[in-house]
């Protein structure tokens, strides 16, 4: 009887910006092909692997299958401040490439799918996994990514650039609300840079409606996308799931998405209660997130309501308020912090910090703003101070946060 084959490895992988990143499409290629002898962990270069995801070591059971094996393990945003790895599998990848090429070669999309007829313009950072996916969808279709340098900030210009560099009819691009308002605001350039693409997904935060009306009116055809690392990115797509994606709630209103795009688990932690697989079914992820289902005449569709926790969305990336009100807690000044998120028109929401001063402080923004780039990261700073004299209470003592979002979304200075 054959010895079993020794468990392939999860590597650490590098990934740089700027036109760099296309040196790495070859090994992408035989990661989505399944022909890879090792798993990959994306990162950014300059960076370090999270040492929660154990590069270096064999993937563990049920981390891998030969029939399908795991090629990339993609760190979540740690909304707890400890990133999960999500185990994306070769087969996941390939059926999330190639449902969102059929849903964007539907009729009323421009010209018909297939390759070297739609190129994707790369504008998000490619550790994570919605820009990986820009580069999984590119080696799928057969061309090559134009690049837009994101190193020092996203610049419209350098998008509005990248854009004119593009060869292929089809033009695809994903988007964070946050660069769709910059590319609005930049002006009649970059917003035609915009129209000129088949499709502008937009995603990782919720797209305030009264964004998504201005780019529709400017003739910039969006395309909402839901979804996260444990999906293989955007699974729904303007409210419909994509095709072999179910979507379907449990009592508490909680979304859970069934179907082969979704990931086999996270690394290191057998048994999650996230996933769910039927035997000989297809995996079930249950989301942090409530939604309400309805159907018309064209199918399901899904509309997300808001977090089942406290979690923040600002700009894309993702803020745990509990650490934001650590950092808070250590400033010279502040009595009692408490950290919300309110809907906001650039950033999809803002983080608020609500702070009791102590006796006699004035603890101003820009120094709550320091503390948590220094602390934290630079996106979870908040952009609005609402000094109080004693914090809003519900229950036993708990923070009303309720009641705090509605002190922060009145008129008053941000």
């Amino acid at each position: 009887m054959p010895s079993p084959a020794p468990a392939r490895p999860l590597h650490a992988l590098p990934v740089p910006a700027g036109r760099r990143v296309l040196e790495l499409l070859p090994v992408l290629a035989e990661a989505l092909a399944g022909r890879s002898g090792t798993a990959w962990h994306p990162h950014a270069e300059g960076g370090a692997p999270h040492p929660a995801l154990r590069t270096g070591e064999p993937l563990g059971p049920g981390e891998d299958d030969p029939g399908d094996p795991t090629a990339f393990v993609v760190a979540t945003s740690g909304s707890t401040g400890t990133p999960k790895g999500a185990l994306l599998s070769a087969g996941a990848l390939r059926a999330s490439a190639d449902a969102t090429a059929r849903r964007l070669s539907e009729p009323g999309r421009g010209t018909s799918s297939g390759s070297g007829r739609e190129q994707w313009v790369l504008a998000l950072p490619a550790h994570h996994v919605a820009g990986l996916q820009v580069l999984l969808r590119s080696v799928r279709a057969g061309t090559e990514p134009v690049v837009v340098d994101t190193t020092g900030g996203f610049d419209p210009a350098a998008f509005t650039a990248a854009t004119a560099a593009a060869t292929a009819p089809r033009l695809l691009t994903s988007l964070v609300p946050t660069q769709l308002v910059r590319l609005l605001d930049a002006g009649a350039e970059a917003t035609a840079a915009l129209a000129a693409h088949t499709a502008v997904l937009v995603g990782a935060a919720a797209t305030p409606a009264p964004l998504l009306a201005r780019a529709r009116a400017a003739g910039v055809p969006v395309v909402t996308t839901y979804g996260m690392s444990e999906t293989c990115g955007g699974c729904v797509y303007d409210g419909r799931p994509l095709d072999g994606t179910c979507a379907a709630l449990e009592d508490d209103g909680r979304l859970t998405l069934t179907g082969p795009v979704v990931a086999r688990g996270y690394r290191g932690l057998p048994r999650h209660p996230a996933f769910r697989t039927a035997p000989g079914g297809p995996r079930t992820f249950r989301t942090d997130d409530a939604a309400v289902l309805t159907r018309d005449a064209a199918g399901p569709l899904v509309r997300v309501t808001g977090r089942l926790d406290d979690l923040i969305t600002t700009g894309g990336l993702k803020v745990a308020p509990g650490l934001v009100e650590d950092a808070l807690a250590a400033v010279p000044g502040v009595a009692e912090a408490v950290v919300v998120g309110v809907a906001d028109p650039e950033w999809g929401e803002r983080v608020v910090a609500a702070v009791v001063p102590a006796a006699g402080a004035a603890p101003t923004l820009e120094q709550l703003r320091a503390a948590v780039r220094e602390r934290v990261a630079p996106h979870a700073a908040p952009r609005q101070l609402l000094l109080l004299d004693a914090l809003p209470l519900r229950g036993p003592g708990k923070p009303d946060r309720a009641a705090l979002r509605t002190l922060a979304g009145r008129p008053g200075p941000r």
